[in-house]
């Protein structure tokens, strides 16, 4: 008789895909280990610190541990400066509110409302994350507690301990990843593509050489696959990389991910290659090395032509392509040292805000969500006189700080993990363990118990980091309230259910009042990118060089944000039901499938906007910049076409993008035919490559969607 997990989890069962995402998202990878032992011992520390020494709030301190960035030791410490000066505005703000609007109770409201609208609005538009952070998690503490019947001295009191709480949890934080820093080095986001490069590279050096696969690649290769290439992109969003090096390390990360995944696939195969295609193995084995020793030694890879297997084996073929994408990335790029961020950082004007923070209307629909879903929980324990509950506000405001571009999946894994963390893990301990337990050293052993499963789980991939966000905020904020253990429920029973009520409303308006289906913001946005890297192919459009360039910026920056909301949309599809699954499923693949192409194709039109712009040194001739004028044209045409067709509009048809490019082809080779300097024909053969690459995507996009 079958089991209920096996009847669940068949393949063709609603919950099939569970199993294999948890073993992706559960999978250990390298540094992983390091990590969870960090936070770990960060959290257990200012718990320690909090308990000993008294310091109210310390439930706030331990969760501050979670959420400060440890990707690398500079942005760590860089998370640091801007500690003092984010709380003290906090601080300053609560103060001066509550000096002019809490004698009365009309003005004090619209002064709360309007707040909660600053924490969220700030939360999207604010260039610095971790100030906007910290400025709102203080006033989402504060306030609550402003709202009491205690004397002014006292609350004063509990602004600043507050205020020093957060400030405890984020220095403690910083500490441990120096200690950590000092006695274990962690490799930076070149060595981890330099290692899944060296592990498909391994792979391939076994086809050339007919052998078996060594059983220690195998597993590595596979590994690689299923943990993915997540890890790897988050580092990259918190570094400090000029935009075009994010750029194109965003496409290599992707590419390499893409590489990886190839690779683990092939294993299954058991292929059996040709003389001929063992020598063009060794051909692409090369490759893949010569790409792995630019990266190592901070250079860009030469371009590198296709190995050219035959079709037969489609795998293969794809294998070949995806490596010559991956050294086409760097075409017309300087050498890579030059952008890498040196001890100083790099120096870039400072930017208060994000460029559209008044253009975009996704900042303001944010922050009037965060702060109707804050609202509601504001009045619901005011006017219910249930202060207890009062955490509703600051669950809001900490659920907010991970849900810029979330999708539904989120809310989800935060309300599951709010029941593991306040009901089992919190009430559960205080009623069947706090009881045998009499001293600090007991409370750590059952701190530890929790912290440490919750830190492995948040250091998962975005699908499932937030649950084990959640399971530590409902924890600490039952257990660590007091300076005693609790032998009342009460404290635990108003924790949980105000934890619970600020979920709901945040679910309630980000999802269900004010949101829309993953499925169908990732066509939304999947189109709007396409539109968007429609319009940069017809960029500049303005001859004042100034302004062209200031747009320029501004579509690159809007693109890329695209590129990473699709792929967190196409996440949230995962956790979506009902009749057109499948169809939902199907287009996911083929989305997941295309973004590493559109990446390269957006690469390649940021070097074609220079000539396009006549930018000092990318001049072009009045021929080739018709016939390239042409081209973009055409090709932005039916990139809107795509996009009419995905949102199930009319398409205008009939128009060969390779027939302009092969005017544009005939172009080059005649001027090719007329210069005598090498560096002008060296010009004109990468214009010719990098058109020819987006002929070539741009005609396979059409034909796959």
């Amino acid at each position: 008789m079958a089991t209920v997990a096996q009847v669940l989890f068949r393949d063709d069962a609603p919950l099939a895909w569970l199993k294999p995402f948890l073993q992706e998202e559960m999978a250990p990878y390298p540094g992983r280990g390091a990590l969870v032992a960090r936070m770990a011992v960060a959290a257990t520390v200012a718990m320690v610190i909090s308990l000993t020494f008294r310091i109210p709030y310390g439930d706030l301190a331990a969760i501050y541990t979670f959420i400060i960035s440890r990707e690398s030791l500079q942005a760590t410490v860089r998370d640091a400066k801007t500690i003092v000066l984010a709380f003290a505005f906090s601080v300053v703000y609560v103060l001066i509110g509550a000096l002019i609007f809490l004698a009365n109770p009309m003005t004090r409201l619209i002064w709360v409302v309007g707040t909660f609208f600053v924490m969220f609005y700030a939360l999207s538009v604010l260039t610095n994350y971790t100030a906007a952070a910290r400025f709102g998690t203080l006033l989402a503490i504060t306030i609550p507690l402003w709202d009491g019947g205690t004397t002014a001295e006292l609350r004063v009191a509990g602004t600043l301990w507050a205020f020093a709480s957060v400030a405890l949890g984020s220095v403690v934080t910083i500490l441990t990843e120096l200690v950590f820093e000092e006695f274990s080095p962690r490799e930076d986001l070149i060595q981890s593509v330099v290692g899944r490069l060296t592990t498909v590279r391994d792979l391939l050096h076994s086809y050339a050489e007919a052998r078996p696969i060594d059983g220690n690649t195998e597993k590595q290769i596979t590994h690689l696959a299923v943990v993915g290439s997540s890890r790897l992109r988050r580092i990259l969003q918190r570094s400090n990389y000029p935009r075009r090096q994010k750029e194109q390390l965003g496409a290599v990360v992707a590419l390499v991910g893409r590489l990886v995944e190839i690779a683990a696939n092939l294993q299954d195969l058991n292929i059996v290659l040709s003389p001929e295609d063992c020598e063009r193995m060794r051909m692409l084995f090369a490759n893949v090395g010569d790409i792995r020793a630019a990266l190592q030694d901070g250079r860009g890879p030469n371009p590198i032509d296709r190995v050219g297997f035959s079709p037969r084996v489609p795998l293969l073929h794809e294998l070949d392509t995806t490596v010559s994408l991956i050294s086409t990335v760097f075409v017309a790029s300087q050498p890579f040292a030059e952008y890498a961020p040196g001890p100083e950082g790099v120096a870039v004007p400072f930017r208060l805000f994000v460029p559209d923070a008044l253009s975009n209307m996704e900042h303001i629909e944010f922050g009037l969500k965060g702060c109707l879903a804050a609202s509601l929980c504001y009045l619901i324990y005011n006017g219910a006189n249930w202060h207890g509950i009062s955490t509703a506000v600051t669950t809001c405001f900490v659920t907010g700080l991970s849900t810029v571009g979330s999708s539904h999946q989120k809310q989800v894994l935060r309300i599951s993990g709010a029941i593991v963390g306040g009901v089992i893990a919190g009430i559960g301990a205080q009623v069947f363990i706090l009881p045998c337990i009499d001293s600090v050293g007991g409370f750590t052993l059952l701190f530890l118990a929790v912290t440490i499963p919750a830190a492995w789980i948040a250091t998962s991939g975005p699908r499932l980091s937030y649950f084990g966000l959640q399971i530590a905020v409902a924890f600490y904020l039952i257990n660590l309230s007091a300076f005693k253990a609790q032998t009342s429920l009460d404290l635990a029973r108003d924790r949980v259910v105000g934890i619970l009520l600020g979920l709901f409303m945040m679910w309630l308006v980000f999802d269900r009042l004010w949101g829309a289906p993953a499925a169908v913001s990732m066509r939304k946005t999947f189109s709007f990118m396409l539109r968007l890297l429609a319009q940069f192919a017809r960029e500049p459009v303005s001859t004042n060089r100034g302004i062209a360039i200031d747009r320029s910026y501004a579509v690159r920056e809007s693109i890329t944000a695209s590129f990473d909301k699709v792929r967190a949309l196409a996440d949230g599809v995962l956790f979506e039901f009902g009749p057109s699954r499948r169809e939902n499923l199907e287009f996911r693949d083929k989305i997941r499938r295309l973004q590493p192409q559109l990446r390269i194709h957006f690469l390649a039109r940021i070097v074609l906007w220079k000539y396009r712009a006549e930018l000092p040194g990318f001049e072009l001739s009045a021929a080739i910049r018709a016939a390239q004028q042409q081209f973009d044209e055409e090709t932005a045409t039916v990139l809107d076409g795509i996009a009419n067709r995905i949102e199930g509009k009319e398409s205008n048809g009939g128009i060969s993008v390779h027939d302009s490019f092969e005017c544009l082809e005939k172009s080059i080779g005649a001027s090719r035919a007329e210069v005598s300097d090498p560096a002008v024909a060296a010009r004109l053969q990468t214009i010719l490559a990098l058109n020819r690459r987006v002929d070539e995507l741009t005609t396979a996009l059409e034909r796959q969607v």
